[in-house]
């Protein structure tokens, strides 16, 4: 065996006894993360629920050094966060496309902030374009598509940046229930075949657990992770079987239980 088969990788993420805490104007400082330490292994997808304004964004907000801890360190592959790190991708809940740009050139920027080779890239963006089902609409401007198209594209863009870790904040809270659900599964195919890590936040707790290999919960302000399940259920997942599955219905009613107790 050799001495690197001894050595298990570090966590692509790892929150350590975490505490955000954000200044006031004439009053203490706001609590919003108390104590959070977590931990994301490779190619491993973790959906984070929790009540309204529980910090859950703000966690990945702090992954990706835009805010600095006030307490406790996060570290992603192995290195602490001090300044936004490397091969770290971000989702956000608004697709927020360049309106100037078509769709191939909108994935293009994940390639061209990622730093594929120039020759390489339209190879790339034609990839991701099969892959994401966009063929026929390469030259399409963000205005003639319809919400889940957007959110492809801009899915696209995210994986054209490569990232080891992405980021995802509600991506798919704005879309109708149906498109809601097509994306969803849109995701894990994708995600099937790309294996990155992932941290979901989301406030639909069928979601998170349809998706997601854990369902980590938060407690109301200020934060603590009160669960952390592991989802055991066959994959590939559809949304129509999951429904009657025993196991999908004891997970989804515990976690409710969960975000019922008082913080």
């Amino acid at each position: 065996m050799a001495l690197t088969d001894t050595i298990s990788a570090p966590p692509r993420a790892e929150l350590a006894n975490l505490r955000i805490a954000f200044p006031r104007p004439d009053a203490p400082p706001l609590e919003v993360i108390s104590g959070v330490s977590l931990q994301v292994g490779e190619g491993e997808f973790v959906a984070v629920v929790g009540p309204s304004g529980s910090g859950k964004s703000t966690i990945l907000r702090a992954i990706c050094g835009l805010l600095k801890p006030a307490g406790g360190e996060v570290r992603v592959n192995g290195t602490r966060v001090t300044t936004p790190p490397p091969h770290v991708g971000f989702m956000f809940q608004k697709d927020a496309l360049l309106p100037w740009r078509t769709v191939a050139d909108n994935i293009k920027v994940g390639c061209e902030l990622g730093g594929t080779p120039r020759q390489k890239q339209p190879a790339r963006v034609a990839e991701l374009i099969r892959l994401l089902r966009l063929d026929g609409f390469e030259n399409a401007w963000p205005r003639q598509l319809s919400g889940g198209m957007r959110q492809r594209v801009s899915l696209g863009r995210l994986l054209a940046y490569e990232p080891d870790l992405m980021l995802m904040d509600e991506p798919f809270g704005a879309l109708d229930y149906q498109t809601k659900i097509a994306m969803g599964l849109e995701l894990l195919r994708v995600w099937e075949t790309e294996r990155r890590s992932i941290i979901f936040v989301t406030h639909d707790i069928e979601e998170a657990v349809a998706l997601a290999d854990r369902v980590v919960v938060f407690s109301a302000r200020p934060a603590r992770i009160v669960a952390d399940y592991a989802v055991d259920l066959p994959r590939p997942r559809h949304m129509k079987a999951l429904r009657s599955d025993p196991t999908f219905t004891h997970l989804t009613e515990a976690i409710w239980s969960d975000l019922a107790l008082p913080s």
